[in-house]
């Protein structure tokens, strides 16, 4: 590949403007202020109060703002070389990706021609941006900025198709948004990830791991996902009782999802050692399980169980199933977003089916359960993969493979980073010498 092909000095910056201009511009026709006075009939729009509060919303939507850009950006900080693009693109993708998705999604729930911005609606145009992010998990360290700009706006536009088929035509219960969020995402990125598929790293690359302090910076980002994820799953559920019974089943979820990734960790290491990829992310599985059942009377016992069965197969699923997905399927999951978020949100999409089929639910079916599922994991195969192909053609300026996981290709590194691993190198070269 050409070294000329990754410079970004026109094709990123004319990108970026051309789409934000053009969203200024659909913003100016389209979106207006809530008064209060429309007739609310989106997916769970149920907040009756708005007109007498409409800000009752705002700390839920502060919890979730925080995850977006606190909590998925430093759990991606893990790569020793790639910090700067983890926290900066996650940065750039979800802030053009809320106003995206207000416009995708806004479209489908119009009122008199217009899109009447809320709370409600800026948490949804969060919840939007959490599927790019999470499928930014799945080729971190191997597209371009340019090329997930690209990404953003087409996952984006057909999450926003399946949200609108899954909540107002098959009227599914997806609260915490297990099928629609999390398994989308997930696979939406796994089918980019194949296409994208680089033999070059077929046995790996010397800055796919991560070092003490990187692991110790998405620590960060696990505790911050963890802390909120109550407010994720409950924050456009049922006012009252409801909205209490998302946060208790979500609360008790993630902390039966904690011990059983810890002890499953400890089980499958050498010598019984804990694994901090485990820990980073298997300790969120039950938050992302319990999702579809989150709003539901499965009882905090059921809860527990979702997690503790989430905990169990995603820690699996890091040590034993992303190697077999590289090397036999040729999937390069970076972020391990497959055990993270693609078989816990199925966990959570076959516990809607089983609970709303047990009466659990106030409303739906478990045909239209088991419907919704499938529409997400469509919509996402085959969304993913068509994204992916355009995403493949090289003007995007996607880094080469000796430059994959390292941030100097596309942001200026400090010096100071690059004098330590001269004198680093220097140091061992001597040594070497000495010991000759």
């Amino acid at each position: 590949m050409p070294a000329y092909s990754t410079n970004m000095r026109l094709k990123f910056p004319i990108l970026a403007l051309i789409l934000e201009i053009i969203t200024i511009i659909l913003f100016a026709v389209f979106v207006v202020y809530d008064d209060g006075k429309a007739h609310h009939d989106g997916h769970h729009d149920a907040n009756t109060t708005k007109e007498e509060s409409p800000l009752k919303l705002y700390p839920m939507f502060q919890d979730v703002h925080v995850m977006i850009f606190i909590g998925f950006g430093f759990l991606m900080t893990f790569l020793k070389k790639y910090g700067f693009s983890s926290v900066g693109i996650n940065l750039l993708l979800a802030a053009f990706g809320l106003q995206w998705g207000l416009l995708m999604q806004g479209l489908w729930h119009m009122d008199n021609g217009k899109i009447k911005m809320n709370i409600f609606k800026m948490i949804n145009a969060d919840f939007s941006t959490a599927t790019v992010l999470i499928s930014f998990g799945a080729v971190l360290g191997k597209t371009s900025p340019v090329q997930l700009l690209i990404m953003t706006i087409l996952e984006i536009t057909i999450f926003s198709i399946n949200e609108h088929l899954v909540a107002n035509i098959l009227h599914a219960n997806d609260v915490g948004a297990s099928m629609i969020i999390h398994a989308f995402g997930a696979y939406f990125g796994l089918a980019v990830a194949r296409v994208l598929y680089r033999p070059g790293l077929r046995n790996g690359h010397e800055n796919d791991g991560s070092v003490y302090h990187s692991d110790l910076f998405a620590m960060i980002g696990t505790v911050f996902l963890w802390m909120f994820w109550p407010s994720f799953n409950s924050a456009i559920a049922d006012p009252g009782v409801t909205q209490l019974t998302a946060v208790i089943n979500t609360y008790v979820s993630l902390a039966a999802c904690v011990l059983s990734a810890y002890a499953i960790s400890s089980l499958v290491e050498h010598k019984g050692k804990l694994d901090m990829v485990h820990i980073q992310n298997a300790t969120l599985a039950g938050g992302v399980a319990v999702g579809t059942c989150a709003d539901m009377n499965i009882q905090p016992f059921g809860a527990m169980l979702i997690g503790l069965v989430a905990g169990i197969i995603s820690t699996l699923g890091f040590k034993h199933l992303s190697p077999i997905l590289a090397s036999n399927l040729g999937i390069q999951d970076t972020c391990g977003v497959h055990n993270l978020h693609g078989m816990p949100g199925i966990l959570g999409g076959l516990a809607g089916i089983v609970a709303v089929a047990l009466g659990k639910a106030n409303q739906g079916s478990a045909d239209m359960q088991a419907a919704a599922l499938a529409s997400s994991l469509g919509f996402a195969l085959i969304g993913g993969a068509i994204t992916g192909l355009i995403m493949k053609l090289p003007f995007w300026g996607q880094p080469p493979d000796q430059n994959c996981f390292d941030d100097s290709l596309y942001w200026e590194v400090p010096i100071e980073e690059e004098e330590n691993e001269g004198s680093m190198a220097a140091g061992e070269n001597s040594k070497n010498k000495t010991e000759a």
